[in-house]
């Protein structure tokens, strides 16, 4: 096993998690969740407590599989994000991970960093009713499509407005050599 695989997390998901998704048609929970775990490492435990509840009777490996098998078998974006907000309580931020790992040219990542470049977008997680959040998402993803029109993938454009605030942020930490609180933390 190359472990040195896993340092470079972002990379394993998009291209060796990805593949195997479509190829097996499931994911097993480690892959599953170093897909949580790129996205937000603080969320692991919280969201396999969640999973678990839904099915105390079963193992985390055998939930995944279930859960990812479905998933799969989901036939249009919108049925796919519902299933995951709906049926097993994903909140926007992580729900969009999942759906960019797994069907990178449908979905990109809600991220607050990429609302700030956006200028707008910021309470969409806010909502609750699946259609809503589904509605303002679509809207999230086209304004992404059109502000980084540089670059060709819905995943390289995120990556770029992302960089940009990234980037943007630490310049104006450093010009105030620190002294006001971070604008935003680094991590997806």
């Amino acid at each position: 096993m190359d472990y040195k695989k896993y340092y470079y997390l972002e990379e394993y998901i998009f291209n060796e998690v990805n593949i195997t998704f479509h190829k097996r048609g499931f994911l097993n929970a480690e892959d599953f969740f170093c897909i949580i775990i790129w996205k937000a490492n603080r969320a692991k435990s919280k969201i396999a407590k969640r999973i678990k509840k839904k099915n105390p009777d079963l193992d985390l490996q055998t939930i995944i599989k279930s859960l990812t098998k479905d998933l799969h078998k989901k036939k249009t974006p919108k049925e796919r994000f519902v299933y995951l907000f709906d049926e097993w309580g994903f909140r926007l931020p992580m729900a969009s991970a999942i759906l960019t790992v797994l069907f990178p040219s449908d979905f990109t990542i809600y991220d607050i960093r990429v609302c700030d470049m956006l200028g707008k977008y910021h309470n969409i997680y806010n909502k609750t009713k699946s259609n809503a959040v589904w509605n303002d998402y679509v809207k999230f993803i086209e304004s992404v499509k059109k502000k980084a029109t540089n670059e060709k993938t819905l995943r390289d454009k995120d990556r770029w407005l992302w960089g940009k605030s990234f980037i943007e942020a630490l310049e104006k930490d450093i010009k105030t050599e620190f002294k006001i609180a971070p604008t935003s933390n680094n991590s997806r």
